[in-house]
């Protein structure tokens, strides 16, 4: 096939010769080899949070730490970057995508599209990055069978949970490998759609509960967030203090002043369509608080920002939220965007289906950190997370298959569908392997969990278990 762009032809492979090199990519990695990890002795976990703990706020690393002592999951979901140098020696078909880098099941949720209907897709994109389309896979399956394990089932049960992810992600990029460029491109998870779909086939009680909990969903937005974040104050909305978890900034050493702050968000704004330009400039800036978020992120600068509308009305909450260098730079490649904050929002509009109206991505200079990307979004748009701990094996199953089949669309977006497609081919080899890697990671998950506690309890590491 030969198009034509700008005077330059340009010969893009043709869809039989793509599922051929699919299929030829099974000599370079054959599916079965994709249980293969292996972990070099000596191998010291807490080296690599030690590392990345250098460009983070110290004050906070102590609450990290005792985020990620709560359980073997939340340990996992802290430890990105020692999963991405684990990734990196096992094999790897050389089929690449848009990765979301940091695929675990609680990165993936429901959220308002701008046309306010409630999707499910993927809300994290931290580590985003171009790379082998095995690794996010392989940490999704890795979460659920550590997730599984936490909640106590049985080896059968989190087996079955496993499989059930795989085999949607390979039967979902099959689909898609049959389906229209622009059918893939607009396709997408809608909630209420999904329950009308299968409200036949549910149980009562599940149609009820599914419906109830899209309902609370649509009450978790900007509204809901000033009332819980922020009160009055001699006429003036302010932030709520909670230290150290929000700190208002004035009460930061060498913080900005508000004439900066407010030239910083006209900066951002540029970085968004004319239209969103004109939405935010109905909105000025008032108050700003550090805010610690997440497992992973904490000790990144996160920031809410507080917008008054011009009609005195609904305010606005904005999450300004530090873009570091990619966990898988060092084995991907580096990314081609200069800023950070620029790299995750252009792959995370890459890989969703719908993103946040006020996505875009700034570049300030913070004192004692120098140069600091950020990327700008609502605080809460009827965003929402599973609560997988109260999961039975059936749900997490269930749950794992939604996960699959979303990451599946996001990749055959972004990524050669029709050669992932058939290197995957028809046969349940490629979720047996990957189930198989999930168990064993899930082993090492638990060493490295227990060696942050030896960390802990030896004085190598501090670790705050009260907030």
């Amino acid at each position: 096939m030969i198009c034509y762009m700008d005077d330059v032809i340009v010969r893009h492979l043709t869809v039989p010769e793509r599922v051929a090199l699919g299929r030829m990519a099974r000599s370079e990695a054959p599916r079965g080899n994709q249980a293969a990890l292996e972990v070099p002795r000596g191998r010291d976990s807490i080296a690599w949070l030690e590392a990345q703990a250098a460009t983070r706020v110290a004050d906070l690393l102590p609450i990290r730490y005792g985020r990620m002592l709560s359980s073997p999951f939340a340990f996992f979901r802290g430890s990105a970057n020692v999963m991405a140098n684990d990734l990196a020696a096992t094999p790897r078909a050389g089929l690449h995508v848009q990765l979301c880098g940091d695929a675990h099941l609680l990165n993936f949720g429901g959220f308002a599209s701008p046309e306010r209907n409630l999707i499910f897709d993927l809300n994290d994109f931290d580590e985003t990055l171009p790379g082998p389309f095995e690794w996010d896979v392989k940490r999704l399956v890795a979460s659920l069978v550590v997730a599984a394990r936490d909640n106590g089932f049985a080896d059968a049960d989190t087996r079955r949970v496993a499989l059930a992810a795989g085999a949607r992600y390979r039967k979902a990029m099959r689909e898609f490998a049959g389906s229209g460029t622009l059918a893939v491109w607009y396709s997408r998870l809608d909630v209420e759609d999904a329950i009308a779909q299968f409200k036949s086939q549910l149980p009562r009680s599940a149609v009820k509960k599914s419906k109830a909990v899209a309902a609370k969903i649509r009450t978790r937005d900007s509204t809901q967030a000033v009332a819980k974040l922020t009160r009055e104050v001699d006429g003036r909305r302010e932030i709520i203090a909670d230290p150290p978890l929000i700190v208002p900034i004035e009460e930061l050493t060498g913080a900005p002043d508000y004439a900066t702050l407010r030239a910083l968000v006209s900066a951002y704004a540029q970085t968004l369509p004319p239209d969103r330009q004109h939405l935010l400039g109905r909105f000025r800036l008032t108050r700003v608080a550090r805010k610690v978020v997440g497992v992973g992120s904490v000790g990144t600068q996160a920031w809410i920002v507080l917008m008054a509308a011009e009609d005195g009305l609904d305010p606005l909450l904005l999450q300004a939220k530090q873009a570091q260098r990619s966990v898988l730079a060092a084995y991907a490649g580096e990314s081609q965007y200069d800023n950070q904050g620029e790299r995750v929002v252009s792959g995370q509009r890459l890989m969703q289906a719908a993103s946040d109206i006020f996505l875009g991505w700034q570049r300030t200079t913070v004192p004692g950190f120098g140069r600091t990307d950020y990327y700008l979004r609502q605080l809460r748009d009827w965003k929402y997370s599973a609560p997988i701990e109260r999961m039975g094996p059936a749900e997490m199953a269930d749950y794992g298959e939604l996960c699959g089949w979303t990451l599946a669309r996001a990749h055959a977006r972004t990524g050669d569908r029709f050669a992932i497609a058939a290197y995957l081919g028809g046969s349940a080899k490629f979720e047996q392997a990957v189930a198989d890697f999930g168990v064993s990671y899930a082993d090492q998950t638990v060493r490295d969990h227990a060696a942050l506690a030896d960390a802990v309890a030896s004085g190598r590491a501090e670790a705050r278990r009260d907030v």
